[in-house]
């Protein structure tokens, strides 16, 4: 049996990336015409289709309403019955039907020609009820379905998807919609997670801890011990960083002070000069993988704007947003975030 299914399974494969060859090789300058249209409009792209294709314009709808593109799906029997009301002159109506001839598009056809709302009609044929309705067709590819009956909707139902896709990033691209568009999406779940930036995470403010150039160890230990983070930023009379204090570095003073005149000194005497430092809009598994392949256990960063420190990360917020690292089979790490 394994060997049948493998090949049940090459032949849905060849005959569902057949129908992409062919609408590939259908493309023209509808396809331009469509995106021209989509992306000057001043309301909402307003995507409906019955039964299966019903389901993909749920997901192109929803494609398109996360990458920029406001948009929503309509169902034609609740169209029918007053979710016609939601569509206004500013909208544009992407009705998809495979054959053309869905009777539950009707009413949309009609409300779309009595007020003049543009329709752009996606189907395989182009003199059907819905591609003669509409004002720019994306034509479907008239290829056999994978199914071998050659009834369940599967070779369409991939193109159609595919052609919602070629919709949505051409719209990604010329409106140049970029990661952080994106992630304010997306604010939660994993996507969200992996797109945060070090600037959602860093302390900030009176959270920093900074001291000057000058300040004995006494004001060092104190305010390590105060802000918790492990580490104080040294700065000098302008306010730029330019080094670093660790409790590695304070214990390292103390056992390399023999004769007790540790607290004589100042910070600018123990401090790591010119240490390692990020900005704040890398994002926060950058910023781990710092840490993490440095090789001299950083487990913080301070984060500036030019010279001047804004802020500072620890490897502990980076865990709690959820990231993780794990070990290769190298011997190498690499950086995950496990939030769901």
């Amino acid at each position: 049996m394994l060997n049948s299914d493998i090949e049940s399974a090459h032949r849905t494969i060849d005959k569902e990336i057949n129908a992409l060859r062919i609408m590939e090789k259908e493309l023209n300058e509808n396809l331009t015409k469509a995106l021209d249209l989509m992306i000057s409009t001043k309301g909402r792209i307003i995507v409906t289709g019955m039964g299966k294709s019903g389901h993909i314009a749920q997901k192109i709808a929803a494609t398109l309403a996360s990458t920029g593109t406001p948009a929503f799906f309509i169902h034609p029997a609740e169209a029918s019955h007053g979710d016609l009301g939601m569509l206004t002159n500013d909208d544009v109506v992407l009705a998809i039907s495979n054959s053309g001839e869905t009777k539950e598009l009707s009413d949309i056809l009609v409300y779309c020609k009595r007020y003049g709302i543009p329709l752009i009609s996606m189907t395989k044929n182009v003199d059907s009820s819905l591609g003669k309705a509409g004002n720019i067709i994306l034509k479907l590819p008239d290829a056999p379905e994978a199914c071998p009956l050659g009834l369940a909707p599967t070779s369409s139902t991939t193109a159609t998807i595919v052609l919602g896709d070629i919709l949505a990033v051409a719209l990604m691209e010329r409106k140049g919609f970029s990661r952080n568009n994106y992630k304010q999406r997306h604010p939660g779940g994993k996507l969200g997670a992996i797109l945060q930036k070090v600037s959602d995470l860093m302390h900030k403010n009176d959270e920093i801890p900074l001291l000057d150039e000058h300040a004995s160890l006494r004001q060092v230990i104190f305010t390590m011990s105060s802000k918790m983070l492990g580490c104080v930023g040294i700065v000098d009379q302008n306010g730029d960083l330019i080094g670093m204090i660790t409790d590695g570095d304070l214990r390292r003073a103390l056992v390399n002070s023999p004769d007790n005149n540790i607290f004589s000194k100042e910070a600018s005497d123990i401090m790591t000069k010119n240490p390692k430092t990020i900005s704040p809009d890398i994002l926060v598994a950058e910023a781990l993988n710092i840490m993490n392949t440095t090789g001299k256990g950083i487990t913080q960063l301070f984060v500036l704007d030019g010279k001047k420190p804004i802020g500072i990360i620890h490897m502990h917020d980076c865990l709690r947003a959820g990231f993780t690292i794990e070990k290769k089979n190298d011997n190498s790490n690499s950086i995950h975030n496990k939030v769901a």
